[in-house]
């Protein structure tokens, strides 16, 4: 299991890392832009919440545990989330069309969060709305033939399985803390927020997704692959080293 100091150390280095090529011509036809655009301005408006509640939380929680460092550690995550925000609407720029000030779904979101101050609560439904948005950024890329999209989105593909890494660390953390009866309701509460945001998620950006070639069961089966690789992490008691991190990783990718 990893420190709260060698996450604030891995996100820090890897703000550093400048992978797109900006100079590349944003090339997408207006055929691909009626299949993606909407899900693209979704997901980038989703991309740059301040994270206030969540450091509200954080912060309760650290204290709680005594580990100031996790709020150092949640505060470069969210810089990240905002950056990934930040070059999704510089694409949206550079094709001549509007950001999004408003959406249903994140406004759904927005207001879910606004209530939430349980570290638990907000850390599985980040490895899962992260999850959705790994299928969606690989989809995404594979929609156009757009090579700076396609940077962008391998650039989000890369931060996005260290993420749900260090955020199933965290569950395993709090998991592993509870008595018999209530990790199993908290296991019910995870199924139910699971079945809950997939289908929101699909509903919302089926379009985008086939358009990445991924259909309504291909969807429902990686998510849910997904999800129980994590509920097979935080039932376990292996200690994670440098060398299995990185096979564990590259398993999130898949």
């Amino acid at each position: 299991m990893h420190t709260s100091l060698f996450w604030k150390n891995h996100f820090e280095n890897n703000l550093k890392n400048q992978r797109i090529d900006w100079g590349i011509n944003p090339n997408i036809t207006e055929h691909e832009k009626t299949q993606i655009l909407y899900s693209l301005k979704a997901w980038q408006l989703g991309e740059t919440s301040d994270g206030s509640h969540l450091l509200k939380a954080t912060s309760k929680y650290a204290h709680e545990i005594n580990d100031l460092e996790y709020i150092e550690a949640v505060k470069l995550f969210i810089k990240e989330e905002q950056k990934h925000g930040s070059n999704l609407g510089k694409y949206i720029d550079l094709i001549g069309e509007s950001r999004k000030s408003k959406d249903w779904g994140d406004t759904l979101f927005r207001k879910i969060r606004y209530f939430n101050t349980n570290m638990e609560l907000w850390t599985i439904t980040v490895i899962i709305v992260e999850s959705a948005a790994q299928l969606f950024y690989k989809s995404l890329e594979q929609a156009t033939n757009c090579e700076l999209l396609k940077s962008i989105c391998k650039d989000i593909l890369i931060d996005e399985a260290h993420h749900i890494k260090f955020q199933n660390e965290r569950l395993h953390i709090i998991f592993n803390q509870k008595t018999f009866y209530s990790k199993i309701l908290s296991l019910i509460g995870y199924s139910i927020l699971f079945f809950l945001t997939i289908h929101t998620v699909w509903f919302g950006h089926k379009k985008a997704f086939i358009a990445g070639k991924l259909n309504k069961t291909s969807f429902m089966k990686q998510m849910c692959y997904k999800y129980f690789n994590t509920l097979k992490y935080i039932h376990s008691h292996t200690t994670i080293t440098p060398k299995n991190m990185k096979r564990s990783i590259l398993n999130l990718t898949t």
